[in-house]
């Protein structure tokens, strides 16, 4: 398989140096518990792919902004797109966003081959991390390689969507101790340039609906790393969804930010395509062209993925050959699909690159933000991208 990736650079014989500098620009986990997560190397793409990718993510977005409007309030495809139940009342309760912000803070991740071109994997429209290294280390990796950055605009759009949210609390599960999580939300927070109050999740109370922190103060508007499906199975989960469908927590990504961050979302505008429903003549080339047959049933002979409508970091994913047989699955990942659905996905699997880590296939993600492609982030691993893969910035030649 040809890759359209040139990875540029040798790394630095002196990586601490560098990682002192990454830490210092706010990417504090370039080495993570005694990984070298961070590759001091650069992936580069021509002008035209980028913009092809930019242009695809635009349309895309318009594509599932279609869609999650179409299953809003539709009960029946919230059981088919594993919406946990008790979410059922909140998410028919709470207002639509106007415009195609319904999430905006979200990720794309696509496979981007010379043989297969752009192919949509999967949406991550809830809680997607990879921020601080698409707009903090990926700008300095790209100055420091001589390649064209292309993520100039992130911070802009953030503080664009918090003006508009107006959250005054952030949160995130073990804020100070997680570090991915944690500087997260701080680089969210600063690039906002908002004076907001950062929480740990933990520590929040809800008592009849009124959510407050550690110290007892009201909170009333909230941006919170912390996926809403969880509120099925987390204690004080149920708790949170009627502070939000009640109206006394403003909660940012917006409640329907989870229809798109199912998987199944995806296996719905693949069916209404093919029905020939919802969508005019460009909406439907779109689909064609940049997303994958996605089922909610094995309807594959060969060939094809499974994976929790609700699985992150690789967790649940497993790829079948050919002949349908197993060929590989995640075994670092949380599996969740004892606990949703599962989604079938035409197979594609990503370009290879040669890193100083050795041969990796490469995930190509694009941050909307707002409504705005505005970030790429490249992560290199294994066929499935998983806890255990590299960052490695992604810039144009």
């Amino acid at each position: 398989m040809s890759s359209l990736f040139e990875i540029v650079g040798e790394p630095s014989p002196d990586r601490a140096a560098r990682v002192e500098k990454l830490r210092e620009l706010g990417f504090t986990w370039a080495n993570y518990e005694d990984e070298r997560y961070w590759i001091d190397q650069a992936a580069a793409i021509d002008k035209t792919v980028y913009t092809e990718l930019e242009e695809a993510s635009r349309r895309l977005w318009d594509v599932f902004d279609k869609a999650v409007r179409y299953v809003h309030r539709r009960r029946d495809l919230y059981e088919l797109i594993g919406i946990p139940p008790v979410l059922w009342n909140m998410l028919d309760q709470a207002p639509m966003a106007d415009g195609p912000v319904v999430s905006r803070y979200a990720r794309f991740d696509f496979a981007v081959t010379k043989d297969s071109g752009i192919k949509l994997l999967e949406l991550n429209a809830d809680t997607p991390t990879g921020y601080v290294e698409a707009s903090i280390a990926t700008p300095w990796m790209c100055e420091q390689s001589g390649i064209q950055n292309m993520n100039g605009g992130m911070p802009e759009q953030v503080r664009l969507a918090w003006e508009a949210e107006k959250p005054e609390t952030a949160a995130c599960i073990a804020y100070g101790e997680h570090l991915e999580d944690s500087g997260t939300i701080e680089a969210l927070v600063k690039h906002s340039g908002r004076d907001m109050r950062l929480v740990d999740c933990l520590d929040l109370s809800i008592d009849d609906g009124l959510v407050k922190d550690a110290e007892g103060n009201p909170i009333s508007r909230m941006f919170a790393l912390y996926p809403k499906e969880w509120m099925s199975v987390d204690d004080g989960g149920e708790a949170l969804a009627y502070a939000v469908e009640s109206g006394q927590l403003k909660l940012f990504n917006h409640p329907h930010a989870i229809l798109l961050q199912s998987k199944g979302m995806m296996a719905v505008v693949w069916g209404l395509h093919e029905l020939g429903m919802l969508y005019n003549d460009e909406e439907r080339e779109a689909i064609g062209r940049y997303m994958l047959p996605t089922y909610n049933k094995p309807l594959f002979s060969g060939d094809y993925v499974s994976k929790s409508m609700f699985g992150r970091e690789g967790g649940s994913v497993r790829m079948y050959g050919g002949g349908g047989e197993l060929e590989l699955q995640d075994e670092e990942g949380y599996d969740t699909s004892a606990l949703f659905p599962v989604v079938y996905q035409k197979r594609a699997d990503l370009p290879r690159v040669t890193t100083a880590e050795g041969e990796l296939h490469l995930l190509t993600g694009m941050f909307v933000i707002n409504g705005v492609p505005c970030g790429m982030l490249g992560r290199a691993g294994g066929l499935i991208t998983g806890n255990a893969s590299h960052f490695i910035a992604l810039g144009v030649r």
